[in-house]
């Protein structure tokens, strides 16, 4: 159904481009610059981190949040390198929002931490992290900050000639291979051909000690003292877990085609795109193998060892998504606006959780579709703003066995306007959204809900001079509880938990206030900025310390919550020596949650990210780029109930690389060393930290063709 859909958007484009350009036979356009925020060219309140260009090459990982997590405040919720949600000032999840040329990435990486972000960051023209009003344009909810991917897969203007980038990288650990493309040729003055491609293997990586923690290895030790077996059983386990993280495998592929048809009134353009993936479950254990082995209890020997073997190790996740994408723009429609934007995105996703015996323990499909319109508009009462309509639908569903999540259908509206006025030196940004999500689970008990949430945004930007800015950013937020937090009854082995959601949970509200201030100079550049968020009703997983089916039970509910924090980034021109410019940089973040879980009583949450400072030196020219980056972690010992703490580790990368001009094209070619200390480290903010650490000592060569 919903591929028909997305074919009949794609018959309707080509109906209506050529009625909509008909005067168009040239490629001299006006210049109309397509951003994330429609305000952000000219400075905002909030902050907007950009990465793209030679900053994102060199950051550029398999994930969002790996990529992005050399930003001060910005983490990484890892599950092994294959899956990598980006977490920003201590919040995941539903409160950070993933898309993919501004419409949502239509995945399931919400449901659970096991699931990957639908998002290739190799192929990403640049990626933008939102915050305050500009978050208000796609969603209520994101709180935390939208992660945006840009591809630029449909063309606002024809290129003058054929442009794109190639990509090679190869990797000594984990034997990693990654390979990548991107082409832009105009076909006539008035259409564009996109290409774009991208292939990644890599086998279980190397660690630098044992899988499980030394934290986890005390509480197992501890749980089973007095039961040698048990004991005997658990230095075999760990025997066979040192060195290598099991089933930390990944394979991902994909592709795009786009076809933009460009006028002296706008442009319009369709593409499809394909993302599937296979990696394994880190962390996860054999259920199936343990009720195999009851069943099998009183027969003989040879066949349970038989039916262990088959068993053993970890399950995998298998992948499979397309996508239909269309957009189209007229410029200057009619008096007093600028221009008008339409975008839909149509998905057909589903991923199956495969046992290690090769059965399927559970089917998560996902087909949804997401449309938006923006008009940005001229002055009214000074303000310059933008202002839309959103719409989306989404059928979910988990069957198996092992599905935690009732299947549920959910549809939602927005209405958002964005806008600012300047009053000389001081700019006011404000923004306002409302929007309806109407649930209808299928499930026994279970019965149809829906929530309206209402968002606002407020911040002033005040130039001091030239060279020294200060703003505050006041946002009062709701957030409409997900699907997830709402229905989950069941146990859910990627994650080693058994999930209980909350029907009748309410609105999660929040206000939050950042002051930031920003410095830059001939040698010193400096951004820091200081936050609170003040939640009511913030939906979390409370662990109750019980267990169902051999799992520990987590629990949803709300309680008032607050996070603090503190983020720092600099740069400090050293000066130019052999004619390159020598730069030290450095950055701190650190951040605190608590939930008040009675009168006065404070607890910390689970999985909130330890503190980070950095040092780097780096020097430039034209030919070479030279960085050695130090990265100190702490440790975490501000712990949830149940939760184990996280010790501190030390990184170390090196990045050398050399660019040589070829005709009119640019090879780049770098060498990238990555924790090359070889110490454990292990992401708190990641539901495996205490089985899955991170990858050991890594070193990477890469080729890349920019012509």
């Amino acid at each position: 159904m919903l591929k028909k859909s997305a074919y009949a958007v794609l018959l309707a484009s080509t109906a209506i481009s050529p009625a909509l350009f008909a005067q168009s036979q040239s490629n001299e356009l006006e210049e109309v610059q397509i951003i994330a925020h429609p305000l952000a060219e000219d400075g905002t309140a909030q902050s907007i981190t950009t990465l793209k260009g030679e900053e994102l090459a060199r950051n550029v990982q398999a994930t969002l949040g790996e990529t992005l997590s050399g930003e001060p405040g910005i983490q990484s919720a890892s599950f092994g390198t294959a899956v990598g949600r980006p977490i920003i000032h201590g919040l995941a999840g539903p409160r950070v929002k993933t898309t993919v040329d501004r419409i949502d990435t239509l995945d399931v990486s919400v449901t659970s931490g096991d699931h990957a972000v639908g998002v290739e960051p190799f192929i990403s023209d640049q990626i933008t992290v939102l915050r305050g009003s500009s978050t208000l344009l796609y969603g209520s909810g994101a709180i935390g900050g939208v992660v945006d991917a840009s591809t630029l897969r449909v063309h606002s203007e024809v290129p003058e000639e054929t442009t794109g980038r190639v990509q090679l990288r190869a990797a000594d650990n984990a034997d990693a291979r990654n390979g990548a493309f991107v082409l832009d040729a105009p076909l006539s003055d008035s259409v564009v051909l996109h290409l774009d491609g991208f292939l990644s293997d890599a086998d279980d990586y190397d660690i630098p000690g044992f899988a499980e923690s030394a934290f986890q290895i005390a509480a197992e030790e501890a749980e089973e003292e007095g039961h040698d077996e048990d004991e005997e059983g658990h230095d075999e386990e760990e025997e066979e877990a040192f060195g290598i993280l099991e089933g930390s495998r990944v394979e991902r592929r994909g592709a795009a085609i786009g076809l933009s048809t460009v006028g002296e009134n706008g442009f319009a353009g369709f593409t499809i795109s394909t993302f599937d993936a296979e990696y394994g479950l880190v962390g996860g254990h054999g259920h199936e193998e343990e009720e195999g082995h009851d069943e099998e209890e009183g027969h003989d020997e040879e066949g349970h060892d038989e039916e262990e073997e088959e068993g053993e190790g970890p399950g995998i996740i298998d992948l499979e998504q397309t996508r239909f994408d269309f957009e189209a723009q007229l410029n200057a429609p009619f008096a007093g606006v600028d221009s008008i934007n339409f975008r839909i995105g149509v998905n057909d996703y589903e991923h199956s959780e495969i046992e290690p015996n090769g059965e399927v323990g559970t089917l998560f499909e996902n087909d949804a579709w997401e449309a938006r319109v923006e008009l940005r508009h001229q002055e009214i009462a000074g303000f310059e703003g933008t202002i839309g309509l959103q719409l989306n639908d989404r059928e979910f569903s988990a069957i198996g066995e092992e599905a935690f999540v009732a299947p549920v259908d959910s549809d939602g509206v927005g209405l958002f306007w964005v806008g600012q006025r300047n009053f000389g030196n001081l700019q006011f940004e404000t923004g306002l959204r409302v929007e309806q999500t109407d649930y209808q689970p299928s499930g026994a008990g279970l019965s149809d809900t829906d929530f309206d949430t209402v968002s606002a945004s407020f911040g002033l930007v005040q130039s001091v001079n030239e060279e020294f800015t200060v703003s505050a950013l006041l946002d009062i937020a709701n957030r409409a509880p997900t699907i997830e937090e709402l229905f989950s009854n069941g146990p859910h082995l990627a994650t080693q938990a058994f999930e209980i959601g909350d029907p009748n949970l309410q609105e999660e509200g929040v206000t939050g206030l950042t002051l930031s201030t920003g410095y830059t100079s001939e040698f010193i550049q400096l951004d820091a900025s200081v936050y609170i968020l003040d939640f009511s009703d913030y939906i979390y997983e409370l662990n109750t310390g019980e267990e169902e089916d051999d799992l520990p039970v987590f629990q949803f509910q709300q309680d008032d919550a607050r996070f603090t924090g503190i983020n720092l980034k600099g740069l400090v021109h050293l000066g130019v020596f052999g004619e390159g410019d020598l730069d030290l940089n450095f950055l701190l973040d650190t951040v605190r949650g608590e939930v008040e879980v009675g009168s006065g009583v404070d607890q910390n949450l689970p999985r909130i990210p330890a503190s980070r400072t950095g040092l780097g030196l780096s020097w430039v020219n034209e030919q070479w780029n030279l960085r050695a980056d130090y990265l100190r972690v702490d440790n975490q010992d501000r712990i949830a109930s149940f939760e184990l703490p996280t010790d501190s580790y030390d990184d170390l990368s090196v990045f050398i690389q050399r660019k040589i001009e070829i005709a009119n094209s640019e090879l780049s070619i770098f060498l990238h060393g990555r924790n090359l200390t070889d110490d454990e480290q292990r992401h708190h903010g990641s539901i495996v930290k205490d089985f899955a650490p991170a990858p050991g000592r890594r070193v990477e060569l890469g080729l890349r063709l920019d012509f």
